[in-house]
């Protein structure tokens, strides 16, 4: 054995102590950086209220622009300016950027900045946090319109703050955070024609970018899992479990419209794995039913559980963000009226 081998556990530690120095360094850096931003957009907005016309505030940060840059270089450009006073206007005290932002680095609250929605851009913030994505996923996620397409987008605004608080500070993952409507599989490379079992074996061809979409802490069980009741042979699609939710999830492929029979081939699976695969201290499992449309009339009427069994419609090919829009609106305007009745009666 040669000194290196000898020294290798000691090289490791002392390994692991510099690259822990190095994140702790970088999260510091980062977080200096967003206050002298911030402070930075504070002073350049109060020069600039201090005169009504729309041009000055241009002539400002051009001349500043130019000065900063000779001499501290990049990073003082015009846009980057009109971002620093686009943090002021958002967060008018400093707490609270300290607070959104924690560990994120200047490209990333660059990007979460256009979002005017307060709960949108917090939920990419802590997801963002969560789940180290970089900013290039960041933006993917935006431009897919993530928040819009989970369940939690379509809750009731107390409700959303409340998860996302506990998300933040506890690390509390709910069913309404997991789960995305549509669920967009534009990735996959499918023809306009294709069987289930073509599906199933471009997902599971796919599977990292799959699990990637929904999200880190689902981890692959079993594909075409097969069980037998009463000498009847059954084939789960695909089973993953949640590691945050500790539970096992069951998806089923569909490429119809969604129909009742689902239900109850669903419910026999989530009992098969509650009886005989949940280990002590497990939450019951959930299914996944994906469907090319739902059957909004048929879901109603057998009043799937809402934590239990979710159904969602699938996309091959991401339509245009304006379409994507308006149906995703409709959704949640649907979501809001049937919450209102709801609670009218």
């Amino acid at each position: 054995m040669n000194e290196i081998e000898k020294n290798k556990g000691l090289f490791d530690k002392i390994s692991g102590l510099i690259e822990q120095a190095r994140k702790k360094v970088a999260i510091t850096i980062n977080q200096e950086m967003v206050v002298l931003y911030w402070n930075i957009g504070k002073t350049i907005k109060e020069e600039i209220m201090k005169s009504k016309r729309a041009e000055y505030g241009e002539k400002i940060v051009q001349s500043l622009t130019a000065q900063l840059t000779q001499k501290y270089g990049r990073g003082f450009s015009s846009q980057n300016l009109w971002y620093m006073v686009q943090i002021y206007d958002t967060y008018p005290i400093l707490h609270a950027v300290r607070g959104e932002f924690k560990g994120l680095s200047w490209t990333h609250i660059r990007s979460l900045l256009p979002i005017k929605d307060d709960l949108k851009r917090q939920f990419y913030a802590i997801l963002c946090q969560k789940e180290h994505w970089s900013t290039r996923i960041l933006d993917e996620r935006i431009g897919t319109m993530l928040y819009e397409r989970t369940a939690l987008s379509k809750l009731p605004e107390k409700t959303i703050e409340n998860q996302l608080r506990e998300l933040k500070e506890e690390d509390k993952m709910t069913p309404e955070l997991v789960f995305r409507d549509p669920y967009v599989l534009d990735f996959l490379g499918l023809s306009d024609t294709y069987s289930e079992k073509d599906l199933e074996r471009a997902i599971l061809n796919a599977l990292e970018k799959f699990i990637i979409e929904l999200g880190k802490d689902f981890y692959f069980v079993a594909r075409q899992k097969r069980i037998t009741l009463d000498n009847i042979d059954y084939y789960m699609d695909l089973v993953f479990y949640h590691r945050k939710l500790r539970c096992f999830v069951v998806i089923e492929l569909k490429l119809d419209k969604f129909r009742a029979e689902y239900k109850g081939q669903m419910e026999l699976y989530l009992r098969y794995i509650e009886k005989y695969e949940m280990d002590e201290g497990e939450n019951p499992p959930i299914g996944l039913i994906l469907c090319s449309e739902k059957g909004k009339e048929q879901i109603e009427l057998l009043f799937l559980p809402k934590d239990r069994i979710k159904v969602s419609e699938y996309l091959t090919k991401l339509p245009p963000k304006e379409l994507f829009a308006e149906k995703l609106h409709k959704a949640i305007l649907t979501a809001q009226i049937s919450l209102k009745e709801g609670k009218e009666k």
